[in-house]
């Protein structure tokens, strides 16, 4: 059975920088649509960034600028690069390919 496994999360201070990364155990999550997205303590998910099969990138408009989204199909993994962190980018992090979800990875912006 094909599981999403992301990893990369931790503590940072405001302005500070983390690598998240999305993987598929038994899969390829490079191949089709790879979605990032974050839940933040007492919110609803929101979507964060999307890359396609084709390469075609989104992000949502609080993190453009800030936020990266990438792929290494030889690693077969899916990156988030997020810069300049803030506190309020506090969340748990998910991607999410095809109809599978990771069980998600957390991120604390603090000082």
């Amino acid at each position: 059975q094909v599981q999403l496994v992301e990893s990369g999360g931790g503590s940072v201070q405001p302005g500070g920088s983390l690598r998240l990364s999305c993987a598929a155990s038994g899969g390829d999550v490079t191949l089709d649509a790879t979605r990032w997205f974050r839940r933040a303590p007492g919110k609803h998910r929101e979507f964060v960034a999307i890359i396609s099969g084709a390469g075609v990138i989104q992000y949502a408009s609080s993190v453009k600028g800030r936020f990266t989204i990438s792929r290494d199909s030889v690693k077969k993994t899916v990156y988030l690069q997020m810069n300049s962190l803030k506190p309020e980018d506090t969340a748990v992090y998910y991607c999410s390919h095809k109809d599978l979800w990771g069980q998600g990875t957390p991120v604390t912006v603090s000082s």
